[in-house]
């Protein structure tokens, strides 16, 4: 949540540190008769379990000690407390997404409250701390609509008054199932990894499933301007990772040179495994505004950049290795004494010196730019060379280039 920039009011509350008022309440159901004790054993459990399965019918506690005196339970067996829940009508939720919901309550059972040893269950716990808490929605996915009406009917047991539900609908993979490991659904701390950007990430997912008209590129203010339950759409929303990987994109080219340095220099430290000196980190930086253009995570935006903190001599990938034939070095040792002579080193300086070149040889300008550019960054492709030229620096060009030409003698 940090990470996202999704802040939260107060202290984080622990249930644990709950646990008296926990037990409290369940004490309180059970003196006003909303509750009762039951001495079930896990063998009855799972016969009754095992029972249900053999009838084809919903595996559902049958309520044997709902009025049972406890008086005749079985010595040694520490009893849970079950809620006394309705036995006949429904459960009515008026759900800020789907509108009115109701199950029979014939179709739910008495939920534990409280186990044998004392700890509170789930639906306890979070109903107490809700209601002491004064929340006032509560909004999740449409997985849990099961546990509201359960959580629902503990409310009316306690006679306190019910927050809000919202259920939003749940995300599903791009072939319409169920988001899952098999779709490669991870944490949010993987896309962080990834090399995604926070607000990418919150961008995307508040787009899944809610709209405002037809905007895609949503500030955090224009969120929480904008945002309301009423256009959330009752259909699963489908993931679709390229359109992430896009926005995310659309995000790095908006961010500024210096936050965008100092989240790939750790990435880069680690491909390179030494320390990058200060004028390799700003070399780096100067060469921002044309590496991010081509980059849709910051994964991909440090692996262009490390021809510029690459150490000589360069390392060549298997393209550059091709490009660089016998032809091509012999015209690179051409263009490397023509080159010694720029006056001005600037993109503009060395594309003229390049054109004219490449005239006086007789060759297109693209059969003296990639050989450069698999000379000068390893690869053969990269952002503009000419700009590219610029940045590495007279000396550095120079340096790679005499490194390549002599290497293939």
């Amino acid at each position: 949540l940090s990470w996202l920039g999704l802040d939260w009011d107060g202290e984080a509350l622990s249930q644990f540190s709950r646990v008296a008022r926990h037990a409290e309440i369940a004490r309180r159901l059970l003196d006003a008769g909303e509750a009762y004790k039951c001495f079930c054993t896990p063998e009855e459990l799972a016969e009754m379990r095992e029972q249900a399965r053999r009838e084809g019918r919903p595996q559902r506690y049958d309520g044997r000690w709902r009025d049972r005196d406890p008086a005749s339970a079985p010595k040694g067996v520490q009893p849970v407390i079950r809620l006394k829940a309705p036995l006949d009508g429904e459960t009515v939720i008026d759900d800020l997404v789907y509108g009115r919901i109701t199950v029979g309550n014939d179709q739910l059972d008495d939920m534990v409250l409280l186990r044998g040893d004392g700890t509170p269950t789930y639906m306890l716990a979070v109903v107490v701390d809700d209601h002491d808490t004064a929340i006032t929605h509560i909004i999740r996915g449409a997985d849990h609509q099961r546990n509201t009406f359960r959580q629902f009917q503990l409310y009316r047991a306690l006679d306190w008054e019910p927050p809000l539900f919202a259920h939003l609908p749940l995300i599903h993979g791009a072939d319409g199932a169920k988001l899952s490991k098999r779709h490669g659904a991870v944490g949010v701390e993987s896309y962080r990894d990834d090399g995604f950007l926070p607000e990418a990430v919150c961008n995307y997912l508040l787009r899944l499933g809610w709209s405002h008209g037809d905007e895609e590129i949503i500030s955090r203010a224009q969120a929480v301007e904008w945002f309301g339950l009423d256009a959330v759409g009752r259909a699963p929303a489908r993931f679709d990772a390229d359109k992430l990987a896009s926005l995310n994109g659309h995000y790095i080219r908006q961010a500024d040179d210096g936050r965008l340095l100092d989240l790939v220099l750790p990435r880069i430290r680690d491909r390179l495994q030494g320390r990058i000196a200060d004028a390799t980190a700003e070399r780096i930086r100067r060469g921002m505004p044309a590496l991010r253009e081509r980059a849709k995570t910051l994964v991909e935006l440090a692996e262009n950049a490390l021809f510029y903190a690459a150490v000589r001599p360069l390392a060549l990938d298997a393209a550059a290795v091709k490009a660089l034939d016998p032809d091509a070095l012999r015209r690179l040792e051409d263009i490397r004494a023509g080159l010694s002579g720029v006056e001005s080193w600037n993109a503009a300086s060395i594309e003229a010196a390049l054109r004219a070149y490449a005239e006086t040889a007789g060759q297109k300008l693209g059969q003296v730019a990639q050989p450069l550019r698999a000379a000068l960054t390893g690869r053969t492709v990269s952002p503009g060379i000419f700009e590219v030229m610029e940045v590495l620096g007279r000396d550095e060009c120079l340096g790679r280039l005499e490194d390549v030409c002599a290497g293939a003698k």
